[in-house]
């Protein structure tokens, strides 16, 4: 008997804006820098910080974030596609045949930036705060990392939340009869979008989608479909609990005096987590299949887990900023 064990088929653009399309996706990639703002203005205020350092900090670590997520799923997953898509790196984009950008670019569509990995997210945020640190008198890195981990953990939730809306990052088949199934209508791999429209002969994706779901002429396909791992919503549930243990460490703790320590713990506990996780994902890409053993994503978690218990047996009381 399924725990939740639901058809999933959102359509992943809330609303349309002309030619701009408003994904779920983006909009939750929005509430993650919102409640960031919040919890660091909290922190920075405690810290007798001033709202205008928080506001600098702030642009500088939304382009190291976009940049560094960007980047890193361009570069660690799918550099095969974009060195011959170089245009579509940093522009929301996307080759299609049938597109017209704006209406009147034909060949293009927009799609918002549909590929972008946490860690390159991870490596551009620690970019971002070194370059701030050089240009901020009266702080350290570590002393950011070691209060930025708090709302970082919470936006990880939101980015995630953002993937299962998105129908992405599924995990691999399970049972029919185990826990947590869900048959993700929209995974590209299960039921692509041409092939949809193939079957059903409807003009848009969309409406595609929803014959395959409500249509009883094509209840053979939807049963083809199988239940998956929704381990987007494994990592993002756990990745709430990650960030109760850094808020309750650093609100009623002295833990946050131990310079490295709380930022030491984050990277420990979210890429444990991810790297256990991967086991029920599905392959992402990457160079895994030369490494083999162990998927790209656990790969590049390991060297951050490192890193987090070396931060955190090396902490030492460091009061100022």
């Amino acid at each position: 008997m399924y725990f939740l064990g639901i058809i999933w088929n959102p359509n992943e653009t809330l609303f349309t804006l002309g030619p701009i399309q408003i994904k779920y996706y983006n909009l939750l990639w929005i509430v993650a820098f919102a409640l960031g703002w919040f919890i660091m203005k909290r922190i920075f205020l405690n810290e007798k910080k001033t709202v205008e350092q928080l506001d600098s900090l702030f642009i500088y670590t939304v382009l190291g974030t976009m940049l560094g997520a960007r980047l890193g799923h361009v570069f660690f997953y799918d550099w095969p596609y974009y060195q011959n898509h170089l245009l579509e790196i940093l522009l929301p984009i996307r080759e299609s045949a049938d597109g017209a950008l704006f209406g009147f670019i034909n060949g293009y569509e927009f799609t918002g930036f549909t590929g972008l990995a946490s860690h390159g997210a991870i490596i551009g945020i620690m970019i971002s705060v070194y370059l701030y640190t050089r240009k901020h008198e009266g702080f350290t890195m570590l002393w950011l990392f070691d209060r930025m981990t708090i709302p970082c953990a919470i936006g990880a939730f939101c980015v995630r939340l953002g993937n299962f809306f998105n129908s992405e990052i599924n995990g691999k088949v399970t049972d029919t009869s185990s826990a947590f199934a869900v048959k993700f209508i929209r995974d590209s791999d299960d039921m692509h979008p041409a092939k949809a429209l193939a079957i059903t002969k409807e003009k848009t994706v969309n409406a595609a989608y929803d014959a395959i779901e409500n249509n009883p002429q094509f209840s053979q396909y939807l049963e083809e479909i199988p239940y998956r791992h929704p381990t987007q919503l494994y990592e993002g549930i756990a990745y709430i609990f990650v960030f109760i243990i850094l808020y309750f460490l650093y609100w009623k703790t002295d833990k946050k005096n131990n310079r490295g320590f709380l930022f030491g713990l984050f990277l420990v506990l979210l890429w444990t987590i991810r790297f256990f996780v991967e086991f029920v994902k599905k392959s992402q890409g990457g160079f895994e299949e030369s490494l083999g053993l162990l998927s790209t994503g656990q790969w590049l978690s390991i060297p951050f887990i490192l890193i987090g218990l070396y931060l955190m047996f090396k902490s030492g009381k460091k009061v100022d900023g």
